[in-house]
């Protein structure tokens, strides 16, 4: 994809950079509550037969990125490691039964920076996921990992506990940008990595970048794409910065002059879609890229692609376990949230109690506009036909009738077309569909678009 449109028209980004949700589920977590049962959550995870996602948040950090908006505490004391996986263990002993019958088919491991734990914490983490879960011999297994806390030696250990995709968080390559933000890592060391990742054969290699960073100009990021090109990653990931210093008191260390303004940020998102897509990558959609033979460019094609909370994915948009502080879990529509704080985290599995802090039960309503929602973002396009009669809903914009008259100016911009029974995103309006699904969603009011509760959409 290669958009026509100009992205820096400020009457688009006037009418359509609200502030909202990135739909990585539907309801978003701002939905949960505490009314919750931790007993619900197993009760889900019981009822779910079939294949099973992990993802388990490593909430430690060596140092402070100041840009980041993570759940993470920053430490230099090895030991807390062994303590958290600890309390990890204690928390698998309790969905060891409800999750049975489940093959586990993919495990990622999210923070904070998961390589803060050393060789002998990764081995002992493993071996307890593997004693926990009916983990497959074909199973998908991804890491996070800051460049500056993973040695060679590290990343071989990781290949052979099974580890076979890798994510490097790059973010920029230049020098001020990356003083600026507290996170100074070189090309060399990141190649360095990459390289070697090639070497012990891992299938697929991400790399991280940010756009909308302090410094940021579209001439000194095109050298950081460039850079990117040459270590010819499998995946890119290219993420909007958010500056929430109101949330994240980090990011008030980031002077707010330096900022790109919003066309800049725009021309910086148009530059990177343009370079990557000339370069043969695959437009997945929002920030993400991948070669046409990923798996991921593979699954889009075929109508397979899925999106959860850790984005874009092949598998577990509703099938997802979450451990560890702050994470959350996504069984067959169910969502539910740890305690974010470690402490309390600790606390509950020291009683015996599943660390749950919040949750949601869906709705009819919830799960069918969860499902139009997640086709809108990952395909950009619906039958609305064929979906009526799915979910038996009669006609379709009788159902979605307050969701067409806000489609009306994206139709009028020619970001949507609506063609007989076809919704279509249009390649310029793909930029914007967070904005376009928003339309659809039955919680976010006119209010919210316009507070930090969200980012912006770009």
């Amino acid at each position: 994809m290669v958009v026509s449109q100009p992205l820096w028209n400020p009457e688009l980004i006037a009418k359509y950079n609200i502030n909202g949700p990135r739909y990585t589920s539907y309801p978003t977590a701002l939905s949960l509550h505490e009314d919750f049962q931790a007993e619900q959550a197993l009760t889900s995870l019981n009822r779910h037969q079939g294949e099973l996602s992990l993802y388990i948040h490593i909430p430690y950090c060596a140092q402070l990125c100041y840009y980041c908006g993570c759940n993470k505490i920053v430490t230099r004391h090895q030991h807390k490691g062994d303590d958290y996986i600890t309390r990890l263990a204690l928390e698998m002993t309790h969905y060891t039964g409800p999750a049975a019958d489940n093959r586990v088919t993919s495990i990622h491991l999210g923070g904070g920076t998961p390589t803060f734990l050393n060789e002998a914490q990764l081995k002992r983490l493993v071996g307890l996921v593997r004693t926990h879960f009916s983990v497959t011999e074909e199973c998908e297994m991804s890491i996070e990992i800051d460049p500056r806390r993973c040695s060679l030696n590290k990343l071989a250990c990781l290949r052979s506990l099974g580890f076979n995709r890798v994510s490097y968080g790059v973010q920029d390559f230049d020098e001020e940008v990356q003083q600026t933000i507290n996170r100074i890592q070189s090309y060399e060391m990141v190649s360095r990595l990459v390289e070697h990742s090639r070497f012990l054969g891992f299938e697929s290699i991400n790399l991280d970048l940010v756009y909308g960073l302090p410094h940021q100009t579209p001439q000194r990021f095109k050298k950081s794409l460039d850079a990117v090109l040459k270590l010819n990653p499998d995946r890119i990931s290219l993420f909007s910065y958010a500056h929430l210093p109101e949330r994240f008191a980090a990011q008030r260390k980031i002077p707010e002059w330096a900022l790109p303004d919003p066309a800049t940020k725009l021309s910086l998102l148009q530059l990177g879609i343009e370079t990557f897509t000339q370069a043969g990558y695959q437009f997945i959609g929002m920030d993400h890229f991948a070669k046409p033979h990923d798996e991921l460019a593979i699954a889009q094609r075929e109508g397979r692609l899925q999106r959860n909370f850790q984005g874009y994915t092949t598998h577990g948009q509703d099938a997802m376990l979450g451990l560890g502080a702050s994470s959350i879990s996504q069984i067959d529509g169910v969502m539910w949230q740890n305690a974010k704080e470690v402490r309390a985290y600790g606390e509950a599995l020291e009683q015996n109690q599943l660390p749950v802090e919040k949750g949601y039960l869906p709705s009819r309503d919830d799960r069918i506009r969860a499902a139009l929602i997640s086709q809108l973002i990952c395909h950009f396009q619906i039958d609305t036909q064929a979906f009526a009669q799915s979910w038996q809903l009669g006609d379709f914009w009788d159902y979605f009738a307050e969701a067409k008259s806000k489609l009306a100016p994206f139709i009028e911009d020619q970001l949507v077309v609506i063609d007989g029974q076809r919704i279509q995103v249009a390649e310029s309006g793909r930029l914007w569909v967070r904005s376009i699904c928003a339309c659809f969603d039955a919680y976010l009011s006119a209010t919210q678009t316009q507070t930090v509760r969200y980012s912006k959409v770009v």
